[in-house]
C-alpha cells in the first residue's frame, strides 16, 4: 500500500514545506522515503514500536541515541483501515516538531487513500479493457463462454443481463477541421477524461465501459427487457455532443443489437464498430448509426471488391457518365429506402415530389428499365451502396 516512490514524494514535498526533514518508513521499519536521502534503506528502530501500538513517540538526543537509525524527534504511526502499514517521523527537537506532528501524519494517510484509490480505479478499468477485448475476440474454440461469465461476475458484472454494445471513436479532426484557436488535444492525455464523460453518460453499475484502442472505447450497455435499442439514440448523441464540446475533438458511435450471453454480445459489438465504420460512409452528417440501417451494407461489405466493382460498373455504367450521377445515386437509394413512396422519397430528399419525378425519369430513359420493376430497382441500389462504400472495410477498429 504505501509503495518507496510515493513515500519519497511525500517526504521530499513535506520536508521542503515544513522545514524539518519528514522520514517515512514501511511496517517493519525500513525508511523508504526521506527528505534526507543519505536515510533511504535504513532501519528505524524506533518505528517498530510505534507500528506494534499504534501510538506516536518522542525522543530527544539522549533516548535516540540509544536505537538504531534513530535521531530527535516525534515518530506517527501511518493507518490505512485500522492498520498501521507505516510511520511517518519529523526530524529536531520534541518541542520544535510536535506541533507538526499531527498534521504531517492525516496529510499522508490522505494522500495513502488517494494513492490507494487511484490504484484501485486503474485495475478496474485495467480489468474491465480486458474483459471487454476478451468479449470483442471471442472464440468458442479457444475459450468457454462460462469462463469468461465467471470473470465477469468477479468484477461484479453479469453478462447474462440484456445489453447493446456501442462503439465510440473520438478523434482529433484536421486541421483545417478545427476551431481557430483549439488547441491540439494528446488522445493519451484526455483518455481518462473521456472514460468519465462515458460513464456520466452511460451510468448503470452493470455497464461496461473500457478504452479498447488509441482513440476508441467500447460500451456494453445494459438494457431493461422493455426498452428498445433505439434509445440508446439519446445517450449515444448526448455523449457525442458533450465530446465535440471539448476543443478540438470530434466523436461518433455505432450501436449493435441487443444479446444476453457472450457469443451475442461478441456479435453486438462487432456490429456496432461495423455500424461506426459504414455510417461514416454513408451517413457522415450523423454522428450515431444504428446496425439494423446498415445491415444491407454490412452485407455488401462481405461480398470481395471485384465483385462489387463488377455490380457497380454494369449496373450503374449508363448512369455513372451523368454529370449529376451522385444526385441520381441518391435518388435511387431513397426511392428504395422509402418502400418505393413518392411522398416518402421526397420528404427525405428534402425536395419537391415533381424533382422526384423527373429524376426518376431520367434514371429510367439512361438504364432503358423501368425503375417500378423491383427487381431492376434493387440491383441499381445494391449497387448505388456499394458505390457509396467505395474501397474495403479495412480501417481498424477498438474490437481485434
Amino acid at each position: 500500500m504505501l509503495s518507496p516512490s510515493l513515500a519519497q514524494e511525500i517526504a521530499s514535498d513535506t520536508t521542503a514545506v515544513i522545514g524539518f526533514n519528514v522520514l517515512i518508513t514501511d511496517a517493519g521499519g525500513l525508511v523508504i522515503g526521506s527528505g534526507d536521502s543519505s536515510r533511504v534503506g535504513s532501519f528505524h528502530e524506533a518505528s517498530v514500536e510505534v507500528v506494534r501500538t499504534q501510538e506516536p513517540a518522542t525522543h530527544n538526543a539522549s533516548q535516540a541515541q540509544q536505537l538504531r537509525g534513530v535521531r530527535p524527534g516525534v515518530t506517527l504511526p501511518l493507518v490505512a483501515n485500522g492498520k498501521a502499514v507505516g510511520t511517518v517521523g519529523i526530524t529536531g527537537t520534541p518541542a520544535q516538531v510536535r506541533r507538526f506532528g499531527l498534521l504531517v501524519k492525516r496529510q499522508t494517510e490522505i494522500l495513502l487513500r488517494e494513492s490507494v484509490m487511484l490504484r484501485s480505479r486503474l485495475l478496474a478499468e485495467r480489468a474491465a479493457e480486458k474483459l471487454l477485448s476478451d468479449v470483442a475476440s471471442y472464440d468458442p474454440q479457444v475459450v468457454e463462454g462460462d469462463f469468461l461469465l465467471f470473470r465477469a461476475a468477479e468484477l461484479g458484472f453479469d453478462l447474462r443481463l440484456r445489453r447493446v454494445a456501442v462503439a465510440i471513436e473520438v478523434r482529433v479532426p484536421e486541421a483545417g477541421a478545427r476551431r481557430q484557436g483549439a488547441p491540439t488535444r494528446d488522445m493519451a492525455l484526455v483518455r481518462s477524461e473521456l472514460l468519465r464523460t462515458v460513464r456520466e453518460v452511460f451510468a448503470d453499475p452493470q455497464d461496461i465501459i473500457a478504452s479498447t484502442a488509441p482513440g476508441w472505447i467500447g460500451v456494453l450497455r445494459r438494457l431493461p427487457d422493455r426498452r428498445p435499442v433505439t434509445s440508446l439514440l439519446d445517450d449515444c448523441r448526448r455523449t457525442t455532443d458533450v465530446i465535440a464540446a471539448q476543443d478540438g475533438l470530434v466523436a461518433r458511435a455505432g450501436i449493435g443489437e441487443p444479446a444476453a450471453s457472450v457469443s451475442g454480445l461478441h456479435d453486438s459489438y462487432q456490429d456496432a464498430c461495423d455500424a461506426l465504420r459504414l455510417g461514416a460512409r454513408v451517413a457522415s452528417d450523423s454522428p450515431v448509426h444504428l446496425i439494423t440501417d446498415l445491415r444491407v451494407h454490412q452485407a455488401l461489405t462481405t461480398v470481395s471488391q471485384p465483385a462489387r466493382n463488377r455490380l457497380i460498373e454494369r449496373t450503374t455504367a449508363s448512369l455513372r457518365g451523368q454529370p449529376d450521377w451522385p444526385v441520381l445515386r441518391d435518388t435511387i437509394t431513397a426511392w428504395c429506402e422509402s418502400g418505393f413512396n413518392l411522398v416518402r422519397a421526397s420528404e427525405a430528399l428534402h425536395i419537391h415530389r415533381n424533382t422526384v419525378v423527373y429524376r426518376m425519369n431520367k434514371i429510367e430513359q439512361a438504364t432503358g428499365r423501368p425503375l417500378r420493376d423491383h427487381r431492376t430497382t434493387m440491383a441499381l441500389y445494391l449497387a448505388c451502396l456499394a458505390d457509396r462504400l467505395g474501397g474495403g472495410t479495412g480501417a481498424d477498429d477498438g474490437g481485434e
